[in-house]
């Protein structure tokens, strides 16, 4: 799977604002210069963030942009899907109860695909604002593959 600018990005910008927002709202000229992106796609990034409830923004002088919850409340994946970045590992369309091929019928690797999506999905809705910015991530990854692990050790004694 690969994450877009979009995706990447807007993680980027909000950490960012999760760091300096403490005191006062966040300029996005602020954000892109520190993180060296583009003040008009932050813009559209945020226009979109604010309409998911991830951030208020604040008119005025000295205005600018702050979290709508804690740092300790919003997800990785709350901020990569409110950018319509779609967290998926497969190539296929949404398919319903038809397949993805030609035939309709699914590819050989739809599941594996579809299931490490899921992966990838649920790590990043365990991860917070919080934990990047305390650089917590090792926490999540040992985590995981303590799940994964006895999932495994149970798969093979059933």
């Amino acid at each position: 799977m690969k994450l877009s600018t979009k995706g990447r990005y807007a993680v980027m910008a909000m950490v960012d604002l999760a760091r300096h927002a403490q005191a006062k709202p966040v300029s996005l000229s602020d954000i892109a210069t520190r993180q060296e992106i583009s003040l008009s796609y932050l813009e559209q990034l945020f226009a979109r963030l604010r309409r998911a409830g991830l951030v208020k923004s604040v008119r005025g002088p000295g205005g600018g942009y702050r979290l709508a919850r804690g740092s300790n409340e919003t997800r990785v994946s709350e901020i990569i899907l409110a950018v319509d970045e779609p967290i998926k590992a497969t190539r296929c369309t949404e398919m319903g109860t038809a397949g993805c091929r030609a035939d309709r019928s699914k590819c050989l690797t739809h599941d594996l695909w579809e299931e490490l999506g899921n992966q990838i999905h649920a790590f990043l809705d365990s991860v917070t604002l919080l934990d990047v910015l305390e650089r917590k991530l090792s926490t999540r990854i040992v985590e995981a593959r303590t799940v994964a692990n006895s999932d495994s050790s149970m798969a093979a004694a059933g």
